[in-house]
């Protein structure tokens, strides 16, 4: 009968990397195809969590077309679901109790669903791993940043496991070698006994009569030779089985400390340099996974060695033999001794930071983790680890292994964790999830250095033994640079601090040292990838926006890109210096824009309806070329945190003549008030959005719904914004009747018989000096209306109870 071929599946073995792995890389399109596989026909959880045993079965085996197979899709759905019921008992602790139950869950829905029909089953896993393969090789294959960056990355960890598979031959060769030595030398010891034995028989012949002697002693005599002469090469024998092991040990051991290096020097490195760009709004640094497997690998292949180390320097004290060995089993188990000291020091790691700005009295959350823990038995004696605030200098102090006598710069609450085993994940970690600074100690600082440049780390370390106190391991790491704050108003200073030293950090270097100038590119990365995380968007800063933000860093005028790809800026233009005519910094105004722009204004971004980075003239150069009634948004170049609205219309003192009139910048507190939709919609003269679309087909979306009618005699209030010489009628969508949104600034006279005159007489006063509406004015006439329509309706119209 004919297999079905639409849903193949290639042999586990000749995979290079699993594919779970694999296809948690994809991107984009990809990323979406993939997770569409995925329901409550088969749980992306239970996925995730047997990946390994999924990826290990014989689907492909089965025949979906023979009926008489089902037995053994039988056979595979009992072990997955006995697979899932293992892995949710094994959960312990907070974290695993939520997990417990959902894998619960989900063994007896699996088992629900698929008890009396077992080959769906089987259809359904061999289509998602048939789709998962498909969707990684094409990415793989593709020229795409998302292909290259697999096929880089498989490359990267086939050469790793490549290395652990010659370790592995390497140190089952040392074995190997060790054993036949030890039986050599049992060998040697059974014929050195033979020779005393010799020997002492023919000591005893002194006790003999001359002819017996005689008789006697040649045989002894010849025997004794031969022993000797066997012993004499058999000695030569063991010391040269000595020197080639140690040989042996040498070049595994050259390997391991390469091996070691690529993981915890590159691999761990990179992962933490992820974690640091991650607090700028970066990517994801990823799981610690792979890399725990990979340290794990390395504690187990490392320790294997040092036993087999020691168990030949046991050999060399049972039978001395004068030569070169001592020195270098000494040699060995020096070297081996500092290989896993640097493999344990180095995999205490920060899995979760704590907050870079940190405020004092404010609880927060820190996760430490030792990637070895679980391999090297540490959890059978579980360590305590301390969480302790040190200044930058103290830091420094550390590093250079001067004594600190234990400083701090302040007090944490809750600061004294046990590490916890999780079988089922193999981690071993301690998460602090109730500390609190409760208060700090300043250093002096430096010239025009402010509190929130000082820079703080969160010092994390433990004691610890392995081998049955063999090795006592002292383990300390440093959280990334924190700024401590105490009020919410030096948050934007603060972040400010962080992003610089997140984005230009060195690697290894003194803490907590940063260029104090860097080239404008990488400044423009760094704040693009934060602006794109904190509005949560995929609309990052164009080329365009970049050089509207040059021109006001540098105060310039050029539009040319290239003109500012050299040029350098400051911490002190940064943050410390106030832009010229203005009583803000750089950074000040850009964290306004980022605020405002993630509290009310996202959807809009994410539309591509805020042009946002342009200045006044810009605005008044696109608008003067469009109809009247053209408008665009803006950040205001005045204020931090506001957006104005630019528009063309007639200048009602010139006929003929048209102008572009700007809003007075709107900031948090007004939209706080009314949308920005519903602003736009209120203002009738406002009819295109730049370039040519129809404001209604751009934000209509976005309006709020027509409040409901009376009730109980009592309307509802509503805000709604008029603007000075530009309020119009407009049509009421329920009646169809024109209602007014201003009468004493219309440009003419209107009667309508149920319009009541309840606004005050507005003047031009409201204009600034620039032509500029003052919206603070115009809002208060919002809320004048607003006062009134909460008054009973009987009051105002009459004809109802109140």
């Amino acid at each position: 009968m004919k297999k079905d071929s639409s849903t193949t599946v290639a042999p586990q073995r000749v995979l290079k990397m699993a594919v779970w792995i694999q296809a948690q890389q994809l991107q984009g399109d990809a990323l979406h195809q993939m997770q569409s596989l995925y329901g409550q026909h088969f749980p992306i959880e239970v996925r995730h969590y047997l990946s390994s045993w999924i990826e290990s079965q014989l689907w492909d085996a089965i025949d979906l077309e023979n009926p008489q197979e089902e037995f053994k899709a039988k056979r595979l759905l009992d072990s997955l679901i006995q697979e899932l019921q293992n892995k949710a008992e094994h959960q312990v602790g907070e974290d695993g109790f939520l997990l417990k139950i959902k894998l619960g869950h989900y063994a007896s829905q699996l088992k629900s669903t698929y008890d009396r029909c077992p080959l769906e089953l089987v259809r359904c896993i061999k289509h998602i791993l048939y789709t998962e393969q498909r969707l990684v090789r094409e990415a793989t294959n593709s020229s795409s940043p998302v292909g290259g960056m697999m096929d880089s990355m498989s490359q990267k960890y086939q050469q790793i496991n490549q290395a652990f598979e010659e370790l592995r031959l390497l140190t089952q060769d040392t074995e190997n070698d060790l054993r036949k030595l030890q039986h050599n030398q049992e060998y040697f010891i059974i014929q050195y006994q033979e020779s005393l034995r010799i020997q002492a028989q023919l000591t005893s012949l002194a006790t003999l009569p001359p002819a017996d002697r005689q008789l006697r002693e040649p045989a002894l005599l010849s025997k004794r030779a031969t022993v000797e002469a066997w012993l004499t090469r058999e000695a030569n024998t063991l010391q040269k089985y000595r020197l080639d092991l140690a040989e042996k040990h040498q070049k595994t051991l050259q390997l391991l400390r390469k091996q070691q290096t690529i993981i915890l020097d590159d691999e761990l490195i990179q992962w933490k340099r992820r974690q640091q760009l991650a607090g700028n709004g970066g990517p994801p640094e990823g799981g610690l996974d792979i890399l725990q497997s990979w340290c794990e690998k390395l504690a187990e292949t490392i320790w294997q060695n040092r036993q087999q180390i020691r168990r030949a320097e046991h050999l060399r004290q049972q039978l001395p033999i004068p030569g070169p060995i001592e020195e270098l089993l000494n040699e060995l188990n020096s070297t081996i001794t500092d290989i896993i000291s640097a493999l344990v020091t180095s995999t205490f790691i920060i899995e979760k930071q704590p907050p870079q700005v940190l405020k004092t009295q404010t609880k927060f959350a820190a996760t430490v983790r030792l990637l070895v823990g679980g391999k090297l038995n540490v959890h059978m004696n579980p360590p305590q680890v301390k969480a302790t605030i040190i200044s930058e200098q103290q830091a420094k102090a550390l590093l250079k292994n001067e004594n600190t006598r234990n400083d701090s710069s302040g007090e944490i609450l809750n600061n004294n964790c046990v590490m916890e085993y999780h079988q089922t994940t193999g981690t071993l970690s301690a998460h602090f999830r109730n500390m609190s600074l409760k208060r700090i100690k300043r250093s002096d600082r430096r010239g025009a250095e402010s509190v929130t440049e000082e820079k703080f780390t969160i010092l994390f370390e433990s004691q610890f033994s392995v081998g049955g106190n063999e090795l006592v391991f002292q383990v300390k790491t440093l959280s990334l640079p924190v700024v401590v704050i105490v009020h919410g108003s030096q948050d934007n200073n603060a972040t400010a601090t962080v992003l610089w030293d997140n984005a230009f950090a060195e690697p290894g270097r003194v803490p907590f040292l940063v260029p104090d100038k860097v080239l404008w590119p990488q400044l423009c990365d760094a704040i693009n990838m934060k602006y794109k995380a904190e509005v949560q968007s995929n609309r990052g800063l164009s080329e365009e926006n970049l050089v509207f933000l040059a021109q006001k860093a540098f105060s310039s005028s050029s539009n040319n890109p290239d003109d500012y790809r050299n040029m350098t800026m400051t911490w002190s233009q940064f943050n410390r210096e106030s832009l010229p005519g203005r009583n803000f910094t750089f950074w000040q105004w850009f964290d306004g824009v980022m605020e405002l722009t993630k509290k009310h204004l996202k959807p809009h971004w994410n539309d591509g309806a805020i042009l946002g980075f342009v200045n006044k003239q810009q605005a008044q150069d696109m608008l003067m070329s469009k109809p009247n009634g053209t408008f665009l948004l803006r950040f205001s170049d005045s204020e931090i945190g506001g957006i104005t609205i630019a528009w063309v219309a007639e200048n009602p003192n010139k006929a003929g003549e048209r102008m572009v009139w700007n809003l007075m910048p709107y900031t948090t507190k007004d939209f706080s008030i009314r949308s920005l939709a519903d602003r736009i919609s209120d203002l009738n003269h406002l009819l295109f959005l730049y370039p040519d679309r129809p404001k209604d087909e751009v934000f209509s979306k976005y309006y709020t719904p027509p409040l409901s009618k009376a009730v109980d005699g009592y309307v509802k209030p509503q805000i709604k914004q008029v603007v000075p010489d530009f309020a119009t009628a407009n049509p009421d969508p329920a009646t169809g009747n024109p209602t007014y949104m201003d009468h004493g600034a219309s440009p003419a006279p209107v009667n309508h018989p149920h319009t009541y005159s309840i606004y005050p007489p507005m003047s031009d006063s409201m204009l600034d000096a620039d032509g500029d509406f003052d919206l603070d004015d115009t809002m208060d006439v919002a809320r004048h209306v607003e006062e009134l329509l909460r008054r009973p309706v009987e009051s105002q119209w009459g004809g109802q109870q109140s």
